[in-house]
């Protein structure tokens, strides 16, 4: 069975689904408002706030500046290679940011298939909790993510991988 919840956050409200497991709920998604293709409500899925607990309360202490890793038990679908670039995503360290080519370096992904890496990050089902947002281009700029650039400088603003100037 499907679960989920719906938890607000200083990005707006997240789905989380996940499926029930005889450890628990095992995550298997987490979305912000807009996010292209991503899940939503649908038929034969329960709404289960009790079964996101702990899921919702680390994401509580990220937003309160307590956490900076998520290590909850986690199941998204997707090819080997996208497995493998998601785990990657769980090796870059709070407050920094890595490039798609200094990902796909460290992955052994040739520079002809930089395209596909970049495909696999941004196809991630478990927002911030699999750091994709940690991803930028080889120049600094904020390249696509899925739930809105904004929302990329957002989180890393909050973990001080960016520094936002005063205006005026």
């Amino acid at each position: 069975m499907t679960l989920y919840t719906l938890h607000d956050s200083p990005l707006g409200e997240l789905l989380l689904t996940g499926e029930e497991s005889p450890g628990g709920t095992v995550l298997t998604s987490l979305s912000m408002p807009g996010r292209r293709g991503g899940p939503g409500i649908g038929p034969g899925m329960r709404r289960d706030e009790r079964a996101f607990a702990v899921a919702t309360a680390r994401l509580d202490a990220y937003f309160a500046g307590r956490l900076t890793r998520f290590e909850l038990p986690l199941s998204a679908a997707g090819s080997e290679f996208r497995q493998r670039v998601w785990r990657a995503l769980d090796d870059i360290p709070y407050g920094t940011t890595t490039t798609y080519g200094a990902l796909a370096e460290r992955l052994g992904v040739p520079r002809a298939e930089i395209r596909a890496l970049a495909a696999a990050v941004g196809a991630n089902p478990l927002l911030l909790v699999r750091p994709c947002h940690r991803v930028v281009g080889a120049d600094g700029s904020m390249r696509g993510y899925a739930a809105g650039v904004e929302r990329k400088v957002r989180l890393l603003t909050h973990e001080g991988a960016l520094q936002l100037l005063p205006v005026g």
